[in-house]
């Protein structure tokens, strides 16, 4: 299954950076291929965080845009609990 725009929802916006959840019966390793989010690359900004839930997983993870224009996402790095 491809990415769905109705899946995909703002939680907080500040600033130029914003808050991102999606959810759909897809696993982790399909939502977090390169590319699966390009249908919405010019609402997303490197840097921005989404919270997915997938099928088999829950993550938060770092948007980056690379040099050839494919949205990717990545785990937080530098991310401690108290």
């Amino acid at each position: 299954m491809a990415f769905q725009n109705k899946n995909l929802s703002v939680i907080a916006y500040a600033n130029g950076f914003t808050l991102w959840h999606y959810a759909a019966a897809e696993t982790m390793a399909v939502i977090s291929a390169t590319g699966y989010f390009n249908d919405v690359k010019t609402l997303m900004n490197i840097g921005d965080v989404v919270i997915i839930n997938g099928s088999d997983n829950t993550a938060i993870k770092k948007i980056n845009i690379t040099d050839a224009g494919n949205v990717t996402v990545a785990g937080l790095s530098g991310v401690t609990a108290d």
